[in-house]
């Protein structure tokens, strides 16, 4: 067992040599809680200083559930549910600079979720009007409300992202509609392409992702104690309408504290746009290998670069986004297991979904960023792929041509430039 008497540093040094010292030896309680940092992404750089990452951190996380309780207080004044002054006072006092975040996340196990630390400590900063925060809702209205902003402002930042990799995309397959090459299939070469058909389907697939992402519904929740809405009486249908106003999500047709669509259908989005993206990195990936050079990720300061051989351009932005598609799937997997809750208040259910959404959300957000920055320096070769498409001709002793591949490309994007209209 440490003893509680700071070491003496030069007896610590006359004992065993400095780097001699066992990594594992250094005591558990010897960097106090207070001083681990936030997760900044060390482990997943896709992800690390994005805009999406911005959007979906803690600091992010608390100062949505704040926005829940002003808005349900506002929503609340609206109707006279409660004083109009004490819901300015509510407003005023749910800011996030006067939270101290760790403490609340770690109060936060006496309940099982952070709103009840969170509410004790907004009650004592509202004053007089404290006794007006939270009034008639549950934890889950606040913790699922705050996902959901979480989650419009973070797709906002997705959104925006997939535009610009459509653009790029919508480029590239126009510019190289007739560039020949070999299409291959299970990995050989199989008959004539042209790559702006390749980079057409890669537009398609992220187009209907970046469209299915854009649909998802992402509704308020209020529902009570027992999901009920009994506490607001004959004004709570209002109640939900002004509530989902002040927040700007979309209005439920019910509370859906177990009835978990709206987290899975979310998830589900994200997956498929991960996965579209993980297909375009893939491909690009592919081309990029040494022997087939058809493709490269463009050049740049500290890009690509190998820790023990100078002369490797690595394909990092595509292994980035890989492995965030990697990923996404096996977070959603539990968002959508977590649609077994029991009654009317789950067990561990909703808990489980708080961090895998979270991840969801900014590893897709990480792949698109970084889809946008890999699609707009893509570097092209048509005569790798010219090379690549006579070494087919030579087998098929024939050339067939590119067949429709070009016209494929036409229908591609006109398809998006309706989607943009």
């Amino acid at each position: 067992m440490p003893s509680d008497a700071p070491p003496d540093p030069g007896a610590a040094a006359d004992a065993v040599p400095p780097d001699s010292v066992p990594l594992d030896s250094v005591p558990l309680d010897a960097v106090p809680l207070d001083a681990v940092p936030l997760d900044s992404g060390l482990l997943s750089p896709v992800r690390a200083a994005t805009r999406t990452e911005a959007a979906t951190g803690d600091p992010a996380y608390l100062a949505a559930l704040l926005d829940a309780e002003a808005a349900l207080a506002r929503a609340q004044a609206r109707l006279g549910i409660v004083p109009a002054d004490a819901a300015a006072t509510i407003a005023a006092a749910a800011d996030p600079a006067r939270f101290d975040l760790a403490g609340i996340a770690r109060r936060a196990r006496g309940a099982g979720n952070p709103v009840v630390p969170l509410v004790a400590d907004l009650r004592v900063l509202a004053g007089a009007a404290g006794e007006h925060v939270h009034r008639g809702a549950t934890s889950q209205d606040i913790v699922d409300t705050g996902a959901m902003l979480v989650a419009s402002r973070a797709r906002r930042v997705i959104l925006a992202a997939l535009d610009d990799a459509l653009a790029a995309l919508a480029d590239l397959a126009g510019r190289h509609r007739d560039t020949p090459m070999a299409a291959r299939t299970l990995g050989r070469h199989a008959l004539p392409t042209t790559f702006g058909a390749k980079a057409a389907n890669w537009l398609l697939g992220c187009l209907e992702a970046r469209d299915r992402l854009a649909a998802a519904a992402l509704p308020v929740q209020l529902g009570g104690a027992a999901g009920t809405l009994d506490a607001f009486g004959d004004r709570a249908d209002a109640l939900v309408t002004a509530f989902a106003a002040e927040t700007g999500l979309d209005r439920p047709v019910l509370p859906w504290h177990t009835r978990r669509t709206p987290v899975a259908d979310l998830g589900a989005a994200l997956a498929v746009a991960a996965g579209s993206l993980g297909k375009i990195a893939t491909d690009v990936w592919l081309l990029a290998q040494s022997e087939v050079g058809e493709a490269a990720e463009a050049a740049g300061p500290g890009r690509g670069g190998s820790s023990a051989m100078p002369h490797k351009r690595n394909p990092a932005l595509s292994t980035l986004i890989r492995s965030a598609a990697l990923q996404v799937p096996a977070h959603v997997q539990i968002l959508h297991a977590a649609q077994a809750a029991p009654h009317e208040r789950p067990a561990g259910e909703w808990h489980a979904e708080w961090q895998p959404l979270r991840e969801a959300l900014r590893l897709t957000g990480g792949a698109a960023e970084t889809a946008a920055e890999l699609l707009g320096g893509l570097e092209v070769a048509p005569e790798r792929m010219r090379a690549g498409l006579d070494a087919l001709l030579a087998v098929l002793g024939r050339d067939p041509g590119p067949g429709a591949a070009p016209a494929l490309v036409d229908r591609a994007l006109d398809a998006y430039r309706r989607s943009r209209a």
